[in-house]
Parts: C-alpha cells; structure tokens; sequence
C-alpha cells in the first residue's frame, strides 16, 4: 500500500502533467485560431470566434491543499479562474462547531466556544512574531468568522508560539509557507476540527467548480485540511506568490506588507535538501514562530 508522500508526490507529478498537457492544448489552438482567421478572412464579419474553454484540473498535496478531479467544468461564481466575489450566507456565524478530530491534540490547548460567533469587528489585526522577522495578519472576521474564532482563540492561548513552519512550496503553481502544527510534521493539530467557509460557502454544495483551481492571490491567509471534509484544525498557510488551488481552502484574511518582505526573504532561501521534492519541504531558512497576539 502506498504511503502518504508517495500518494501525495503522485498527485504532484500528475499536476505537472496536466498542467503541461494545458499549455501544449493552448498553444494548439491559438495555431488553429490564426489558420481559421486566415481561411476565414473574406467571411470574418460573418464567422465569429469560437471560445475554447480548458478544463483545469488539479491535485496537490492535502496537508496544504487537497483535490479531486472534475471529468466536467462548471462556471464559478465570478471572474473565471479568480475567487468568487463573496456574498454572506444566510447563516453566517451562526453555528459555529469545533468537534474533536480523528487525531489528539498535539499540544493541549481548550476548543473555542461555539454555536454564535460576530462577525463584528470586520477586521481583527495580529502580530505574528518569527524569528525572521515580523509577519502581522489582518483577519476578516465578517468574511470567516468559525475560522477567525478559532485562529484568534488559538493565538491568545499560544498555541502557536515557540512553533515552526515546516513547509515552503516553490513549486509552479503553489507558492506557500505553512505553519500551525506544532509538531512540524504536516500532521499535528489543536484536537478539534471545524467546516470550511468562504470560498467553498459560495459554490452550491457539490458543484464541479469546486474541484477547478482558482487564483489565490499573494498575500492571502488562508486554512490548509486534510482529505477528510470538514478538517480545518490549527494549520494554516501564507501565499507569498499567486498560486492555484481548489476553492475549498477557508481564505480568512490578508498578510500585511512587513509580512509579505518576511516572506520572501524566507521564500529566496528555497526548500531544505532532503525534502519530499525539490520545490515542497522544510524551508532552508528555518521559520520559528515566537508569538502571536491579538492587537
């Protein structure tokens, strides 16, 4: 039976693949479009272009990100390719439920209170101290608020502190630095689990597009899961390049500009030698984080 970082250095190849068999299509049929413009030239008024729509498929590593493959496309609800512009569920904050996950806590820390979070104050600012260099976080609250219950729960119960970042991706499409395991092996958490929210509360439950990766644009905050649903926990990631990925990772906030100079003096070190790929391990520049308080 195969092992995690077999499966998941499989899906990383198949991704390569995919997207490379995407690139070689374009190229085709911009080749094809010029050739019919030429033939088509004394009817042009008459023969309008046709729109190819690619299908993208993706399947990274779930301890940053998980997908599955989609054999149809469906239209996202906004700019294709981009997140979705985000329109409140009815129930926003309603009932908030952290139960225990499959796996024990890997640091003792208490779960955040449930059932009615606010979604007021809108924006909730955090110091994120590392040993190299500051990284302060701008959590939306009105956006992700189960998410921002748990992160700022678990931030003034310092679970984070003292705790490393024990993943850098520099892989073409996935430029991340994850942390929030205090173990820093890709599987700790806080012992306790909770649902995703926007994106993925935008799509109709079951919607093919949730499986089509989108744009997370650099400077996103935003909740890395398991394969199972509903397996948000404690670690999260930092995107310091655009990167692609399913919109079924909770984004919950933005990273302020000291962060992002923190970042990519972390992502210029590269990935650690003896990690799972050349482009996704241990960042060469250790990342301890010291602390993180709610301002």
């Amino acid at each position: 039976m195969p092992t995690n970082e077999q499966r998941r250095a499989a899906a990383k190849r198949k991704l390569e693949r995919q997207l490379e068999r995407r690139a070689q299509q374009a190229r085709r049929n911009r080749i094809l479009t010029i050739v019919g413009a030429v033939v088509a030239v004394l009817v042009v008024a008459g023969a309008a272009g046709t729109a190819i729509v690619l299908k993208s498929h993706h399947n990274s590593e779930r301890s940053t990100a998980s997908a599955t493959t989609s054999s149809e496309a469906s239209e996202a609800p906004g700019a294709p390719g981009q997140l979705p512009a985000f329109k409140p569920p009815a129930d926003l904050g309603a009932n908030c439920e952290y139960p225990p996950s499959v796996e024990p806590a890997s640091k003792p820390v208490e779960p955040p209170r449930s059932g009615k979070v606010p979604t007021d104050p809108a924006q909730i600012s955090v110091s994120m101290v590392t040993d190299q260099g500051p990284i302060g976080l701008m959590l939306n609250n009105a956006q992700a608020p189960c998410t921002v219950n748990s992160f700022a729960s678990l931030a003034s119960k310092h679970f984070f502190d003292n705790t490393g970042c024990h993943r850098l991706t520099t892989a073409p499409v996935l430029h991340v630095l994850q942390c929030g395991d205090p173990t820093g092996t890709g599987t700790g958490g806080p012992g306790y689990q909770f649902a995703n929210e926007y994106p993925t509360n935008q799509y109709p439950p079951g919607d093919p597009a949730l499986q089509e990766p989108v744009t997370y644009p650099r400077g996103t905050l935003a909740m890395a899961h398991s394969a199972q649903p509903n397996s948000n926990g404690s670690q999260f990631f930092l995107v310091y390049q655009d990167s692609k990925l399913p919109p079924d990772y909770t984004v919950f906030g933005k990273i302020q500009d000291d962060g992002l100079a923190t970042l990519d003096k972390i992502a210029k070190g590269g990935v650690a030698p003896g990690g799972k790929a050349p482009d996704d391990g241990p960042p060469n520049t250790k990342v301890t984080i010291t602390s993180a308080l709610l301002d």
